[in-house]
């Protein structure tokens, strides 16, 4: 799996980062997601897919192979 994540979609609701931080971040300057493993370890890949369907904007998606 691997996510992407649209920082201009993003509103920095923080719900990612709350869900699964070891797969998201907010930018320090403007709370914006970050993403700190684009293709997260099957352990988090849950926690990531939880995150995902949190996100109130829509900015995360998965692409699955």
């Amino acid at each position: 799996m691997r996510i992407n994540a649209d920082r201009d979609v993003c509103i920095g609701s923080g719900n990612c980062v709350l869900t699964a931080p070891e797969v998201f971040d907010q930018d320090a300057d403007d709370g914006l997601v970050d993403v700190l493993a684009a293709e997260p370890a099957p352990g988090f890949e849950q926690g990531a897919r939880d995150a995902v369907a949190r996100c109130p904007s829509g900015a995360l998606k998965i692409a699955d192979p």
